[in-house]
Parts: C-alpha cells; sequence; structure tokens
C-alpha cells in the first residue's frame, strides 16, 4: 500500500516472452520506501534480475504500472499539471536510479577518474572541476583516491566493483539497484563489496538489491521478497523470512542455501 515514504509502487508488473509462453515476470505487486534496503532473493531464473532492470526499463514490461516519484514511468506520456499530455523523459528518471552490475561495465579505455565524471560532465552537464572533486571524494570513501589516474585492468574485480558503486552515486541519485553486484567475484572480494553497501545502508540510501548473498540479506536488509518462476511468493522483515518461512517454496529454498 503506498504511503508518503513510498519512492517506487510497481503494481501487476508483468514480462512475457514468446507470446506469453514464458512469464519472467507474472504480477508482481510491491512498494519500495524511501530508506528500504529491499533485498530480493530466489532461484536462478525466478525474474529478480527481470524485476530488477525493469525498475529503470532496461527491460520494458509487457504490463502493469511502475510509479517512481509520482511518475508512471511505463507510460509513454502523462498529463502535467496543467493537465496537458507530455511525453515521459525516462532519461531524467534514470538519472535519479543508481545501477550496479554483475560485470562493473568500466569503460576498458578510460581512466577510473573518467569512467567517474563521464556521465556527471554529459548528463548532467557539472564542471568539470566540479566533478572531478566529487569523484575524487567519493574514490577517497571506498579505499581508492590513489587509483584514480589508473585504467580498469589495473584493478581487481574487488576494486572495479567499488568503482562501479561509486560511480553511481557520483550521480546522486535516490535509490541504487544492485543486480548480483558480487556473483562476479572471487570470494575473498566480496567483503569488500558488501562493507560498502553496508555503509550505504547506514547512510539511509534506498537500495534494492539482488543477491544471493544470504548473510548480507539478513544483516542489512530491513525487507526481503522470495521470488520463484516471475512471482512475488514472500515478503517480510529478514527475521520471518528467514526464521519462520511460510510458503513451501521459501521453505525448500532456504533448506538448500543456509
Amino acid at each position: 500500500m503506498a504511503t508518503r515514504d513510498s519512492l517506487i509502487q510497481v503494481t501487476d508488473l508483468k514480462k512475457h516472452y514468446n507470446k506469453g509462453a514464458i512469464k519472467a515476470l507474472d504480477g508482481v505487486t510491491v512498494d519500495i520506501n524511501r530508506g528500504d534496503v529491499m533485498v530480493v532473493i530466489g532461484p536462478s531464473g525466478s525474474g529478480k534480475s527481470t524485476f530488477l532492470r525493469s525498475l529503470n526499463l532496461l527491460e520494458e514490461p509487457t504490463g502493469g504500472s511502475i510509479i517512481f516519484d509520482g511518475v508512471d514511468i511505463t507510460k509513454k506520456k502523462m498529463r502535467n499539471a496543467a493537465g496537458k499530455l507530455v511525453k515521459v523523459d525516462i532519461d531524467k528518471h534514470r538519472q535519479k536510479m543508481g545501477m550496479v552490475f554483475q560485470h562493473f561495465n568500466l569503460f576498458p579505455h578510460m581512466t577510473i577518474l573518467d569512467n567517474m565524471t563521464l556521465a556527471p560532465i554529459q548528463v548532467k552537464h557539472q564542471d568539470r572541476a566540479a566533478a572531478e572533486a566529487k569523484a575524487l571524494t567519493l574514490l577517497d570513501r571506498v579505499g581508492l583516491k590513489d587509483r584514480a589516474g589508473a585504467y580498469p585492468i589495473q584493478l581487481s574485480g574487488g576494486q572495479k566493483q567499488r568503482v562501479a558503486i561509486v560511480r553511481a552515486l557520483a550521480m546522486e541519485p535516490e535509490v541504487m539497484l544492485f543486480d548480483e553486484p558480487t556473483s562476479a567475484l572471487d570470494p575473498e572480494m566480496v567483503g569488500e563489496v558488501l562493507d560498502v553497501m553496508k555503509g550505504l545502508a547506514r547512510e539511509g540510501m534506498t537500495m534494492v538489491v539482488v543477491t544471493h548473498e544470504m548473510g548480507f540479506a539478513r544483516e542489512v536488509g530491513n525487507r526481503v521478497l522470495f521470488m520463484a518462476d516471475g512471482k512475488l511468493l514472500e515478503e517480510g522483515a529478514p527475521e520471518d523470512i528467514f526464521g519462520r518461512p511460510q510458503h513451501p517454496r521459501l521453505q525448500d529454498f532456504l533448506s538448500k542455501v543456509l
């Protein structure tokens, strides 16, 4: 149920392929509130990443609505305050959503500092000096200020993912979306990335995280969604999801991953 704290309201979200034969998302409804750390868990192929990528329309839904900051971003047009139909500017809304992918997506031919400042300068038209100062502050925060002049190939996987996170933060988003941010990392590098994410959670950043890291879901999430077969089967606080699971599919899933 939407409240004044709601940032994103997802209603009956569907994503079908092959003329409806494959239902990647099959009627998902959930509200994401400001300050939520919402962790999405479930088996492979359950629709978790499709759900996350639909939030900023990297996947275009087949049906349903996504209301972000009061605007249904799934619609091509909306009525403004004067009642006039105007085009929905999805790029404007995407700027408010930071996205961190599994495989970093850093530009290999650019230094870390240039990777960090590209979008703030080109999209938000920030002054280069200001953008670089902000980038260096963010890199310092994750212990990588001394790597500003390096290229991605010179960084470890964990370092690249930390850069990817602060690159998204450089755009000052309202919400951060994480699509399995640690699944491509060697096990010893997972902790350094999760530590950055825990810091964001403590600062009140709204986050939606698709992950297989159950420890992170229990420790940091305030809400956990369990998805299977494109459906949201159960949601609740971590202590309820992990301590008192109700749905048989969730019980079976947890018996295999915990």
